[in-house]
């Protein structure tokens, strides 16, 4: 049985293609995830020609022209324009014509289903030996895959392209039109900043980030601060800066994403922010960082080495503080001799560890706070908790406007509340003194 694959493609230019990652990413960062999401879909494809005797075509647009999109694409794939016309009206265009050239079987995919996998490609063909048409269903109510056993026109028309709606629509089409249909495993494509865990979470995407150092930073209302901040993260060398908001009545993610950093929401604290961010950090190595603290020069390299002595889980920076203020050297000299002797660093010292280390943990425990606190006992489990001579400097602002006695006394009261069992909740209000 003749079959073909077509895959349909937009040409990769920073600001035409995977327009609803702009706002987090960039145009340029979005761009450059469309590249690999693509890439990762090229290699699933030629995965599965391997095996079977599927004819192979990439429809495209936006392209230039066939010289731009033969050095994107390759040597090894047919390459044809799709057209004018909305999606429906593209896809249409080339299933008619495939099956006008001699096709039996036509199945078409887009370039941003990470998860897709050659059985899913076979699982489609293989459908179609029993129904006219199948679908693979994507988790945002779309579609990553239509395949057809003859020219269906009703199945792409008065679709609204892009919506929540389009595979009901479809499939309702094909219910008033009699044909029989097959569903295929659902999965999901990468369209929004919520999707981006998905990607995260691809072998493609680890091999990207191998080496590589996440900076998660969770922000609230911290506009005035960012700027200092991520200008020292960049001048480390990370493979990426996540800013996650906590819901900011500022511009603090627009200053984020002007900064250059992957401006990220969530909601319900610091705990699910700092989740939320590693969930879609790709490096291999995650440091969790204060947005009032600056990591120390060269910190990317300092979380490799640290990392790579055996035994160790995690580790953190030493402990200063910006400014000058009564009590100063007692609250630095008390916060690192707690971090070494005891194995106890908090969050705005800069936690680090691995990966897979954090997602072995199942992430911070989603709490009030003392979220850090309770990483850090859970890391001790699993080896030592590391912390190098090489200081993060964090902002003196709290003891400044609270005082220094005043803000020890709370921490160590919210300290003790926490080890007593004191409620998480209960503990914040006391932290903000309410």
């Amino acid at each position: 049985m003749r079959a073909r694959l077509i895959l349909m493609l937009k040409f990769p230019r920073p600001g035409a293609v995977k327009t609803r990652l702009i706002p987090a990413l960039g145009a340029e960062r979005a761009c450059a995830l469309h590249r690999a999401l693509v890439a990762a879909t090229l290699a699933t494809i030629r995965e599965f020609s391997a095996t079977t005797a599927v004819a192979v075509e990439v429809r495209i647009t936006g392209s230039p022209d066939d010289q731009a999109a033969r050095a994107w694409l390759g040597e090894g794939v047919a390459i044809r324009e799709q057209g004018e016309g909305d999606l429906g009206a593209r896809m249409e265009r080339a299933i008619a014509a495939a099956f006008a050239e001699g096709m039996e079987q036509v199945v078409v995919i887009g370039g941003d289903c990470p998860e897709i996998r050659p059985h899913h490609l076979a699982a489609a063909f293989g459908a179609l030996t029993e129904r006219e048409a199948v679908l693979g269903p994507a988790a945002d109510g779309g579609y990553y895959l239509i395949g057809l056993r003859r020219p269906l026109s009703a199945l792409f028309r008065g679709i609204a392209w892009g919506g929540a709606e389009v595979r009901a629509q479809t499939l309702a089409a094909a219910q008033t039109h009699g044909v029989s249909l097959a569903a295929l495993e659902q999965l999901r494509d990468i369209d929004i900043p919520e999707d981006l865990p998905v990607w995260a979470a691809t072998p493609a995407a680890r091999a990207s980030g191998q080496g590589g150092v996440s900076v998660v930073i969770p922000a609230l209302n911290e506009e005035e601060t960012l700027p200092v901040t991520l200008a020292a993260v960049r001048a480390g060398g990370p493979f990426e800066i996540i800013v996650v908001d906590g819901g900011s009545r500022d511009r603090t993610l627009a200053v984020a994403r002007a900064h250059e950093a992957i401006g990220l929401s969530a909601e319900g604290g610091r705990a699910s922010q700092l989740n939320a961010g590693a969930a879609a950090a790709v490096g291999e190595f995650l440091l969790f960082l204060h947005a009032d603290t600056l990591p120390p020069p060269g910190y990317a390299d300092i979380v490799r080495a640290t990392l790579a002595r055996p035994g160790v889980a995690a580790g953190a920076f030493a402990f200063a503080i910006t400014g000058e203020f009564s009590g100063r050297r007692l609250i630095e000299a008390g916060a690192n001799w707690r971090a070494r002797r005891l194995g106890l660093p908090y969050g705005d010292q800069g936690l680090f560890l691995r990966r897979d280390a954090f997602e072995g943990l199942g992430g911070f425990p989603v709490q009030s706070i003392m979220e850090d606190y309770a990483m850090v006992r859970r890391l001790k489990s699993r080896g030592d908790i590391v912390v190098t001579p090489e200081a993060a400097l964090t902002s003196g602002r709290r003891w400044r406007e609270r005082g220094a006695i005043q803000t020890m006394a709370i921490n160590q009261l919210v300290l003790a509340g926490y080890a007593l069992g004191v409620a998480p909740a209960r503990l914040a209000r006391w932290y903000r003194g309410e």
